[in-house]
């Protein structure tokens, strides 16, 4: 089977930096719905019309992968509106309840990436925002989609995919 939309692809990959550090190495495939929201879309474009076994390197620049890092979305709130246990990569979705910087997207999710004694500093920023990456895959096996997946546009019952822009996506696997 070819890829066509909309359809399943397994991959796997590596993936590095521009700099040739490793991020994320995959061996076993994983699946994501192609012409829905699992994707980017210069993979989709790379691995659209091709069957299992082929093999690509894309050179990603940060607005056709994560996107550019946006500063705006580094901010620190009073730690007193965190639940006591809070910690260093824990997430919310949206600001937090009781938040006072003025002007935050509400459909983004937050990164706590330091706890201070009267602070804490979160990030919207997607992990990879701002980096160059070079990801080489390999598209392991072609299916069809269900009907639920093709409703859903994701292989995940809940929309969210590793390599998606969707800013539910933190981190790869």
């Amino acid at each position: 089977m070819l890829i066509t939309a909309p359809c399943v692809v397994s991959l796997s990959w590596r993936l590095e930096d521009a700099h040739g550090n490793l991020i994320d190495h995959l061996d076993e495939p994983v699946e994501f719905f192609y012409g829905g929201d699992d994707l980017l879309a210069k993979v989709e474009e790379v691995i659209a019309g091709q069957g299992a076994g082929f093999e690509a390197t894309l050179h990603l620049e940060p607005e056709h992968a994560f996107g550019e890092y946006d500063a705006k979305l580094v901010f620190f709130e009073a730690r007193d509106i965190f639940p006591e246990a809070i910690a260093t990569g824990m997430q919310f979705e949206g600001p937090p309840e009781g938040s006072l910087t003025p002007d935050l997207p509400r459909d983004v999710i937050y990164t706590v990436t330091e706890v201070y004694d009267s602070h804490v500093v979160l990030d919207g920023n997607h992990a990879l925002a701002g980096i160059a990456l070079v990801l080489q895959l390999q598209v392991r096996d072609v299916r069809e989609a269900t009907e639920e997946e093709s409703d859903n546009r994701s292989v995940d019952k809940d929309g969210l995919s590793l390599l998606s822009l969707a800013p539910a996506n933190q981190h790869l696997h």
